[in-house]
């Protein structure tokens, strides 16, 4: 009897393929288009950090797939098949499913095989570099690599050659040899591979990657020649893409190369040998990288503060435009442009900063990420939560992660007229109590103004020296007035002594 390799399983694998029906997205309103791209954003964002996910367990990804067979595919780990379930089932609850297809599907599960340790599957002590790479196998992250190629395959089963008829020690010798030509990729291909058998058409998933497509084609053309692809391999098809992070969602979708120049930072991580019964490349073992994320609904449909596209991007360069002609920078700040969002919370400002700081760290990982920071207010119970990013997209996606935070009471620019200016001021340490009592001084002055709702001076939970002034007026030639009068001139004229930084002036609404 024909010995059968035993094996172990862990985390499930969807391959969702999508099709953009794009003369339905061309004849689309903008509104309906630009709400439809946000929501594809959130979706993809959310599940990228696995905020679907019970334990924040797993990990996606979407590609922009090259040919005709698709436009993309999300690539989804999770630990369960439910959860699997769940993230295909909450894509079609978004506005964005409307302009899609899914031409087809490929679902899979992680595994190990007796042809990786016997002592592994005898329950013998193994070594604890083994006993991370088996994990690494069984619950591997998605690699950050920026081209990545799927292809299911099975085994051959004819009357002349059937790879299950084989004397187990001749199928491991052909898995070793085949093993040995991946090893020679170490360092250019990285490498997930899922079982399928019972679960799809074919019986693995091979999903490789690679920062240069073309040693992608180097490999499986070196394999070709190896026996156990050359007589036992079947391959119906490939997919060729190119990851790119959510925010770039609307940029893909008006034809725009992505990643586009402003994301275009992704690193490869390279790892350890990876092994299956099917396939294996060699030196893959799925290793670890930052997820941006967080706690996010998945169907939701959040506005952006920081920026927006048609009419109130000219509404943002003429603001800027008239601050730059009374020297007063409004999101470009020593030459760069930024964007930013604030939520208002009444949690507790403790709880608050740990649930913002565990978002901060998913943040810190993407380039475009300036700052987040949590500031109290001075003379009340209210918090803010600030982040501030390098593009609007970027901005507007973290916006949909924050408003999840807990006690979010009210965003800039909801229901709040022109919405919030963001004054964001480095005090010299020896002028900060100058500095807040000029503060209520101005305070003062704003209260009498026509259109003025509302300004806090927010302090920095993590640096008192850190002050954001957070300013709601009714429309935009209100808040404009301010800017004019003679006592805003008079405290930039006192400020140039008591800042330790050019002042940042940022329209948030």
């Amino acid at each position: 009897m024909v010995e059968v390799p035993q094996t172990d399983e862990g985390w499930y694998m969807l391959h969702d393929f999508r099709q953009i029906d794009w003369d339905a997205w061309r004849n689309a309103p903008e509104q309906k288009r630009e709400r439809a791209a946000r929501a594809g954003r959130e979706y993809l964002a959310s599940h990228e950090s696995a905020a679907d996910s019970p334990d924040g367990e797993g990990t996606s990804a979407v590609f922009s797939i090259i040919g005709h067979k698709a436009d993309l595919m999300i690539v989804h780990l999770r630990p369960t098949l439910d959860l699997l379930s769940k993230a295909e089932r909450q894509f079609e609850r978004t506005a964005l499913a409307e302009f899609t297809t899914q031409p087809t599907s490929y679902v899979s599960v992680t595994e190990v095989s007796g042809y990786v340790s016997d002592d592994y599957f005898k329950g013998d002590e193994i070594n604890e570099g083994l006993r991370q790479y088996i994990e690494g196998k069984l619950k591997p992250e998605i690699p950050d690599d920026e081209y990545a190629c799927f292809y299911p395959m099975s085994k051959r089963r004819g009357e002349e050659h059937n790879w299950y008829t084989l004397p187990f020690e001749e199928r491991a010798e052909m898995m070793s040899g085949h093993g040995a030509t991946g090893k020679q990729y170490a360092g250019d291909i990285d490498q997930i591979i899922a079982s399928s058998i019972g679960f799809d058409d074919h019986e693995w998933g091979v999903t490789l990657f690679a920062e240069d497509p073309v040693k992608i084609k180097d490999i499986v053309y070196e394999m070709r020649f190896d026996e156990a692809t050359s007589k036992y391999g079947e391959f119906p098809g490939f997919y060729i893409g190119r990851r790119f992070p959510p925010e770039d969602l609307l940029a893909y979708l008006n034809g725009e190369a992505v990643p586009t120049a402003e994301h275009d930072d992704h690193g490869g991580h390279h790892h350890g040998e990876g092994h299956g019964e099917g396939h294996h490349h060699g030196d893959s073992d799925g290793g670890h990288h930052g997820d941006a994320g967080g706690h996010h609904g998945d169907d939701g449909h959040h506005e952006g503060d920081g920026h927006h596209d048609g009419d109130d991007d000219a509404d943002d360069e003429e603001i800027r435009g008239q601050l730059a002609d009374m020297d007063i920078y409004a999101g470009q700040p020593h030459g760069e442009d930024v964007y930013a969002t604030v939520l208002y919370s009444e949690a507790d400002t403790e709880e608050l900063f740990e649930e913002v700081e565990g978002l901060r760290g998913n943040f810190e990982h993407y380039g475009t990420h300036v700052k987040t920071a949590v500031y109290e207010a001075a003379d009340r119970d209210r918090s803010a939560v600030v982040s501030i990013w390098d593009t609007a997209s970027a901005a507007d996606t973290a916006a949909g992660f924050l408003s999840e935070l807990p006690g979010i009471v009210e965003r800039a620019g909801e229901e709040s007229g022109f919405g919030t200016m963001g004054m964001f001021y480095t005090v010299k340490p020896d002028s900060r109590e100058d500095f807040v009592d000029k503060f209520e001084t101005v305070g003062g002055v704003l209260a009498e103004m026509d259109g003025h709702l509302e300004t806090d001076l927010m302090i920095n939970e993590e640096d008192e020296n850190d002050m954001f002034i957070a300013s709601q007026w009714e429309s935009q030639e209100d808040a404009m007035g301010f800017f004019r009068s003679d006592d805003f001139q008079d405290t930039v004229e006192w400020g140039r002594d008591v800042l330790a930084d050019r002042p940042r002036h940022v329209f948030l609404a």
